[in-house]
């Protein structure tokens, strides 16, 4: 008699141990991007997703909201992932910029040379540490910066005007930015007319002559279908690196175990991945559409490259001086460059041995 009770102790211990432990694995992470399935985006999370359901065996699932289901604007979506209703969200930098403003250190212009300098930045030094832990301390240790990816390239100057083959060629146009100081006092450095307009309204605001160009990646140009608005110059100077920044809140990337935690960070890895080159496969047809269309593109000169990136100088020190943490960040990013660009040219050279 004390035996089976015993027996049946045990099980009961056993059955409830295994109860727990499938509650406690039951995971289901809401993700959010503000974007649509057309976007490097979705592409990423679609990554992320696959990965990392099938490395967990499926204890982890990935709900995915694209849009604006869940929040519609970075402010409002960082609240989320601070507050647990939202796991992970993607932003750009302006898109963040209100919480981090030293952020927006990718917006500074013609810091990195490639795609390769750029990858080898954001994965093989410590630039994405450095942002994650400012991020940390500055959210009350609420939200996470996980990676950094791309979304669309890099930000080219394009307008309905004239080619831009230098800096001068800028003056005077009335340039759409973004409502964040830093793009508006480069546009002004350049000596063009910053004029803040909302993503959703640039189209018209192209066609009606409110603004005469834009700062943005070939993929975003045809996507919005820029040219029926107009817009038929394309220089490609690649004057900033279109970062994306993978958020997750804080709190629930460490009551995770050390497993999960490993399968949610592989996943982002492999997230970024995808968004390194998903832009480099839609641009092919992307520059394609925009030649028939009737769109020129230029590309600049080594020399008149080093006057566009002369021009802005000005824009470095304004950004130590006026950005939180600008200081730190700029040359935590500049030796970071700096780190990257030594890799890819021993890289090079060896490659060629």
């Amino acid at each position: 008699m004390l035996k089976k009770t015993l027996k049946s102790l045990v099980l009961a211990s056993l059955m409830m141990g295994t109860s727990v432990a499938a509650m406690a694995q039951e995971i289901t992470l809401r993700a959010t991007a503000n974007s649509n399935e057309n976007d490097e985006d979705y592409d990423g999370l679609v990554v992320f997703k696959n990965y990392v359901e099938n490395a967990s065996n499926g204890a982890i699932k990935v709900e995915l909201f694209i849009g604006t289901q869940l929040c519609a604007k970075g402010d409002e979506c960082l609240a989320g992932v601070a507050d647990g209703s939202i796991d992970v969200y993607i932003s750009t930098s302006g898109g963040a910029a209100g919480l981090f403003p030293y952020i927006q250190v990718l917006d500074l212009p013609y810091l990195m040379s490639d795609d390769r300098v750029a990858e080898a930045a954001l994965t093989q030094t410590d630039f994405t540490k450095t942002l994650r832990e400012m991020a940390l301390k500055d959210s009350g240790d609420k939200i996470r910066l996980m990676t950094v990816g791309n979304t669309g390239g890099w930000r080219n100057y394009a307008n309905t005007k004239k080619r831009v083959s230098g800096p001068g060629d800028l003056a005077g146009l009335k340039m759409r930015t973004v409502p964040a100081d830093l793009p508006q006092f480069v546009a002004t450095t350049l000596g063009a007319s910053p004029t803040p307009i909302a993503w959703p309204e640039l189209f018209t605001s192209l066609q009606t002559g409110v603004v005469e160009g834009t700062a943005n990646g070939i993929t975003d140009i045809m996507s919005m279908k820029f040219p029926d608005a107009g817009l038929k110059y394309l220089t490609l100077d690649g004057h900033s690196y279109m970062g994306a920044f993978w958020w997750m809140g804080q709190d629930r990337f460490m009551s995770l175990t050390d497993a999960q935690k490993q399968i949610v960070v592989d996943g982002f890895s492999a997230l970024q991945q995808a968004t390194f080159a998903s832009p480099k496969r839609k641009e092919i047809q992307a520059y394609a559409d925009f030649k028939a269309a009737g769109g020129e593109v230029y590309v600049p000169t080594t020399e008149e490259k080093a006057a566009f990136k002369a021009s802005v100088a000005p824009v470095m020190d304004w950004f130590k001086t006026n950005v939180k943490g600008g200081p730190e960040v700029l040359a935590s990013f500049e030796a970071s460059v700096a780190k990257a660009q030594t890799i890819v040219d021993a890289e090079r050279a060896e490659s060629l041995n």
